[in-house]
């Protein structure tokens, strides 16, 4: 039976695999924060990794506060860029496998068409540099790793823009939503799905792009969860970029092309308005069994 090490298990996509290990059960699990284990720590990653006889790790951890990384770089550098170069050299001493998470914010966000994972980086924010320069070190040091880049993800769990609106569309008569930055919103239980799809099915080492499918705005995408929410009384209006100022730079299309994990796993992705949909769903319920 085979060891699997989650970093950053209290994060959004932590927290939904952790959800979904209880319906894969043909594994040994070992879930971790900063308090179980410092990934920016390599001889903390190393013993663990031998102490467990790890044989896969999903790293989901991550500094992902994108404006906050402009004024702290050397974190953002340290759990970004340093600390999957560390899980990858732990992983391939044991001939494991690494699943890292990425980003769309590899990307300068220029394109016009999807972006697949041929297409040639160029971040422009300390958030996108760091997690691009972690790519590079994962794939260095372990050649059995696989990049999984996402876009805009939301849950259940944590902070998130799914949860923003629903609260601000509940507290105000009006909002102003960015609607010139576009990709596609992703439910972070799909992509835990999708990433224990590679795991059951075997882990092809590469690059991929993961999101759900479809196109949208963050102002296409703030006016669906407040319909999906049945949130009627407060009125959004699209906003320009430069009408929301924020200090790292934000791609202006980041939409993923998810060809290639489609074709390589056989799997059929969901479109983004049925999984807000799902998820919407399920925080209704969570509120019902709260109150």
């Amino acid at each position: 039976m085979k060891n699997i090490l989650i970093t950053g298990v209290k994060g959004q996509l932590g927290c939904e695999m952790r959800l979904l290990a209880e319906e894969n059960e043909g594994y040994n699990y070992f879930f971790t924060d900063i308090n179980e284990l410092n990934i920016c720590d390599e001889q903390a990653v190393k013993d663990y990794v031998i102490r467990n006889q790890i044989d896969i790790i999903v790293n989901c951890a991550a500094y992902t506060a994108v404006d906050k990384a402009e004024d702290d770089p050397k974190l953002c550098n340290e759990l970004n860029h340093n600390a999957p170069g560390y899980l990858a050299k732990a992983i391939a001493n044991r001939k494991g496998y690494l699943i890292q998470i990425s980003t769309d914010y590899v990307f300068d966000g220029t394109s016009h068409i999807p972006y697949n994972e041929e297409h040639t980086p160029c971040p422009n924010s300390v958030y996108g540099i760091t997690k691009l320069a972690g790519e590079k070190e994962a794939m260095r040091y372990c050649k059995n790793t696989m990049i999984i880049r996402t876009a805009w993800l939301y849950s259940v769990f944590g902070n998130n823009f799914v949860k923003t609106m629903i609260r601000l569309g509940e507290e105000r008569d009006q909002l102003g939503v960015i609607f010139d930055q576009i990709g596609t919103p992703t439910y972070a239980r799909d992509l835990a799905v999708a990433i224990f799809t590679a795991i059951n099915k075997g882990i092809v080492p590469g690059i991929y792009h993961f999101s759900n499918e479809g196109v949208c705005s963050w102002y296409d995408f703030a006016k669906e969860i407040h319909y999906c929410a049945g949130i009627t009384d407060c009125h959004v209006s699209p906003l320009h970029t430069e009408d929301y100022p924020t200090k790292a730079s934000r791609p202006h299309y980041s939409v993923l092309d998810k060809t290639k994990f489609k074709q390589i796993y056989g799997v059929e992705i969901p479109y983004w308005k049925d999984s807000l949909l799902e998820c919407i769903a399920f925080l209704r319920k969570l509120h019902e069994n709260e109150g």
